[in-house]
């Protein structure tokens, strides 16, 4: 793709003064932009979208200037080129699209309330003020804002506060940056404030609906991540305040907006007597991811939106190097082998899939760029690859060069190779550029040959039909031989005498040891019933590595689904959780091989039954003191697990235990409320439950009870519930946009309710997009629908409903490989039912 010409190449802002005068009551923003800069020639373009221009001047003299409002831009006429500042007044509309500047909606003791933020990531800055909105157009923000504003509210923005006169606010100037990270909030807010080692002021923000307590977890994580990246990256945080800001309604996840991060509530407040320990995981690393980006994103941002992973890519890395050493207790890259490898294992391995590095220039494609299988979980994959090459000694140093050479300006991802290779040594690009700008990964086989000489080949793995390019990667091979090479970087290495070697080094062959590398491995029989034989002597990592690469290949038909059936029983006891999430993850995806109450749902009812009981006799229901991390997080997966078999027992103690806390279940221990609420909505289901958990989701503040009962109401099998609850999609004084997708995933994933929920989706696609569309959330309602179709009449309906979408910008990428996706499924399905059903029964017997 050609590169579009840039704003920037004609105008060159240096300084922005923004006046905002917002009136919520009338949904009105009126501002002035005042901006200083040099105009290259007389006719420049400025973005700007939904402005309405009062007047455009120089000099106190009018301009003459065109809206184009399909370019989302001005074009402005100067009397001629060089320095000029341009003066703007303008109008806008405050909308609810949760982009631009917006209003969040929220509830105090029953009276509706709001408080105002922004979302400018990725083109949305446009929407608040005229600016040339591209990250390289860095310049520094005065930022003056007037509302109407009540006793008792707080406003919050980038910098601190300088002064108020006649009710403006002013804040004190920016440093350089981008448009994208001008930030601001008002409403009524309550704070708690610490201050780290070296000075910044940390705070976290959040509106009076909440438990002052929710604050502190995330306090204490920012104030000790910020101390712990002034140490790593060896330079400064560059501002004098941190603020974290949880907004009622936002749609991204987080937002590193520098000095003032928002974050979805559930992201960033949480009880902190009573939250399971993945939410507190899940809070950490999001905290962390932010703050990593206000040095990796914010002090140094990239060029343009194509290295987009120079921003998230080192950013979901060092979230896990960050939790490590605040939390060494929590084993959280653990987590990193439960979410982001498997995560982009999967997406990666559908033909179609982006790079990491992509071309990219309208803006819808810019937004759907943001693949957080790709850029965030390969991208960051593809970093810990290089902190392994390099060692942290080496990545530190290299690191501080890159951010002194780069500060307040920006850098390619060739400038991060550069100055990592100058620490290290490594040509870091040569290697790393295979993985940046190829989609896919390799599989790399091991086979013992006919001459006994153990040979290794790399090959692209699909999932799916897959067109073989030829690529070829420089593999971090990883191996516990030391005769295999530390990259492999032809299509075959031959390694010797495999007996010899066995003999040798004393234990099974093995690649990608501790699962670090970007790829998977083809064992051939020999090989893989070493390892097998030696299984036990595997850490959990390795033991889930085993099962996650079977299954993988299992999906891409190298080897039989039904092969994978007696190594869950052999695991099925194992103590570690990122096992049991793996072997439930291959548990659960038997279930496509089933049709609902057949037979054989019902003998793989019997299987989960089989799988879990050991499990949920020694763990119980009820968390015990003193109980491991392993136990805690392993707990879930086997209830659920007992639920779907139809345990009796386990269906009884889970509706005694609703029964004693039904007047009080946000009270309820947060580690199993969710399956309690779940059990009791499947099999003790009534109206008046449905109505009792749908006030207590209005009601309550508290995100983790809310997603505890967004996991729950869609397992009704009640038709008119189920009818009911669809309705509500539409109705946001009860679902918020941003957590639709999950409401309605939850109902397609029902067999009850599929046809209800697909239905809608349908029936509701114009009332959709026009909520949700053009954020980068709107593709993945397409994802989540490809990830539970797996017949051929359901294929049949999704490309009949999609594929006349497959150019609307934006959607052309996700539509096309969400139909390989579904296709995929169907073939394996039609290929293995029958033997996956005949080893189920058979491991019953």
């Amino acid at each position: 793709m050609t590169e579009n010409k840039r704003l920037l190449d004609t105008f060159q802002p240096n300084h922005y003064d923004l006046y905002l005068d917002i009136d919520r009551g009338k949904k009105l923003i009126s501002g002035t932009t005042t901006i200083t800069g040099h105009a290259s020639q007389p006719v420049i373009q400025l973005n700007q979208k939904y402005l309405h221009f009062t007047t455009i001047s120089a000099d106190n003299q009018p301009l003459p200037y065109t809206v184009k409002d399909d370019a989302e831009t001005v074009e402005i006429t100067l009397p001629s080129a060089g320095d000029v500042t341009i003066k703007i007044d303008y109008t806008a509309p405050l909308t609810d699209t949760m982009m631009g500047i917006y209003p969040s909606y929220y509830q105090v003791n029953g009276e509706q309330k709001q408080i105002i933020g922004t979302q400018f990531e990725t083109t949305a800055a446009r929407q608040a003020f005229p600016s040339v909105d591209e990250p390289a157009a860095k310049a520094t923000f005065s930022l003056a804002i007037k509302y109407d504003e009540h006793p008792g509210e707080t406003v919050i923005a980038n910098m601190p506060e300088d002064h108020v006169t006649d009710g403006v606010h002013y804040f004190q100037e920016t440093v350089r940056m981008s448009t994208y990270l001008v930030a601001f909030a008002f409403g009524e807010l309550q704070n708690k404030m610490t201050e780290t080692q070296s000075g910044v002021k940390v705070g976290v923000f959040a509106t009076k609906a909440h438990q002052p307590k929710e604050l502190d977890f995330a306090l204490d994580i920012a104030k000790r991540a910020i101390e712990f990246y002034e140490d790593f990256y060896q330079t400064p945080y560059p501002l004098p305040h941190s603020w974290q800001l949880a907004l009622p309604d936002f749609s991204a996840g987080a937002m590193e907006n520098w000095g003032l991060v928002t974050y979805r509530e559930a992201y960033l407040l949480l009880d902190p007597d009573n939250t399971s320990l993945n939410m507190k995981q899940l809070v950490a690393t999001v905290i962390t991811h932010e703050l990593a980006h206000q040095w990796f994103g914010d002090l140094v941002t990239m060029n343009w939106w194509d290295d987009l992973w120079l921003n998230e890519s080192f950013a979901n890395m060092m979230e896990y190097v960050s939790v490590d050493a605040i939390h060494p207790d929590w084993k959280i890259w653990e987590l990193f082998q439960t979410s982001e490898a498997p995560m982009a294992l999967q997406r990666d391995a559908t033909d179609g899939v982006q790079p990491v590095h992509v071309d990219v220039n309208d803006p819808a494609e810019i937004d759907s760029i943001f693949d957080g299988a790709i850029v965030y979980a390969k991208g960051s994959r593809m970093l810990v690859m290089v902190r392994a090459l390099l060692g942290d000694d080496a990545l530190r140093k290299g690191l501080k060069n890159y951010f002194a050479a780069h500060k307040y300006h920006n850098a390619k991802g060739s400038d991060l190779w550069q100055a990592l290779g100058e620490a290290s040594g490594l040509d870091i690009g040569k290697i790393m550029n295979s993985w940046l700008e190829q989609p896919g990964y390799p599989v790399v086989s091991a086979t013992v040959n006919d001459q006994g000489q153990l040979v290794l080949r790399q090959q692209q793995f699909f999932i799916g039909a897959g067109e073989d390019k030829g690529r070829i990667w420089q593999v971090p091979l990883n191996s516990n031989y030391a005769a295999a090479p530390q990259i492999m970087s032809d299509r075959e290495v031959i390694l010797g005498d495999y007996q010899a070697l066995r003999q040798q080094n004393g234990q099974p062959f093995r690649l990608n040891v501790g699962n670090n590398s970007h790829f998977i491995i083809k064992y051939d029989d020999t090989l893989l019933q070493d390892i097998l034989d030696h299984a036990d002597q595997l850490d959990p990592i390795s033991q889930r590595q085993l099962l996650q690469d079977l299954r993988l290949l299992a999906e891409g038909q190298q080897v039989s689904y039904a092969d994978l059936i007696p190594l869950l029983k052999r695991f099925a006891n194992s103590p570690s959780a990122i096992v049991n999430a793996e072997l439930y993850r291959i548990a659960n995806s038997l279930k496509m091989f089933v049709q609902p109450n057949s037979s054989e749902e019902k003998q793989l009812r019997a299987f989960f039954d089989q799988l879990s009981k050991q499990q949920v006799a020694r763990l119980g229901w009820l968390p015990k003191s003193g109980e491991s991390n392993d136990d805690q997080l392993t707990r879930p997966y086997v209830l659920n697990a007992a639920l779907y078999a139809h345990n009796a027992d386990a269906m009884a103690a889970a509706h005694q235990i609703f029964s004693d806390s039904k007047d009080w279940l946000n009270e309820l221990t947060a580690d199993i409320r969710g399956l309690v609420l779940k059990n009791e909505v499947q099999n003790y289901g009534s109206p008046a439950l449905f109505d009792q958990l749908i006030k207590a989701y209005q009601d309550t503040a508290d995100a983790s009870f809310k997603q505890d009962i967004r996991g729950a109401l869609p397992n009704t099998t009640d038709p008119a519930l189920i009818k009911r609850l669809v309705a509500l999609y539409k109705d946001t004084s009860v679902i918020k946009p941003q957590d639709l997708r999950a409401w309605y995933r939850g109902v397609l994933a029902n067999d009850a309710g599929q046809q209800a929920a697909w239905d809608w989706l349908r029936d509701d696609w114009q009332w959709l997009n026009d909520t949700v569309g053009g954020d980068m959330e709107f593709a993945t309602f397409i994802t989540v629908t490809a990830g539970v179709f797996h017949t051929s009449a359901r294929l049949a309906e999704f490309k009949a409903f999609f594929a006349p979408k497959i150019n609307t910008p934006g959607l052309t990428r996700e539509i096309r490989m969400d139909i390989k996706v579904i296709e995929s499924k169907v073939a394996l399905v039609d290929k293995e039912q029958a033997a996956v059903n005949a080893k189920i029964a058979q491991s019953l017997n």
